[in-house]
């Protein structure tokens, strides 16, 4: 008895078969080539994460020093205000800037009362244990006064 023949498309898959079961000496290489990697792989993670902490930290820090200003340089603001602006700020924009209330935001008006500077300074929230970075913004603006011509 005569066997029929095979498929055309059987030979390919027994043919392929055959050839990926020849190629069996690096069985197991991927699962080493992540345990290798892994390390770099999560320190990027968490060095890029830091970063953008570090960031947010210094947008926060100047953002909070800006409103501190443009309440200080209004038109006759008592002393103080841009000290109080900049702190409520501070409070309400979470934990990015961390250690901000040892030194506090502080605002002084120079020049003859016509230019107020507003330092805020802190550090950046750590997400890796131990490493945080100093944050120091400050902003300036003219005080707000009645001029004559």
């Amino acid at each position: 008895m005569r066997r029929a023949a095979m498929p055309r498309w059987r030979r390919t898959v027994t043919a392929v078969r055959r050839h990926l079961a020849a190629g069996d000496r690096e069985r197991g290489a991927n699962p080493v080539e992540l345990a290798v990697m892994m390390p770099l792989i999560l320190v990027l993670l968490f060095a890029s994460i830091q970063i953008a902490a570090v960031f947010l930290a210094r947008s926060t820090a100047l953002n909070a020093a800006q409103s501190g200003v443009n309440a200080q340089r209004t038109y006759q603001a008592r002393d103080g205000v841009g000290v109080d602006s900049a702190t409520r700020f501070l409070k309400a924009a979470g934990g990015w800037l961390v250690g901000w209330d040892k030194t506090g935001p502080t605002c002084v008006v120079i020049n003859d009362d016509t230019e107020v500077t507003c330092t805020v300074s802190g550090r950046s929230l750590s997400v890796v244990p131990g490493v945080d970075f100093a944050v120091r913004q400050t902003a300036h603006g003219t005080v707000e006064r009645v001029t004559t011509p």
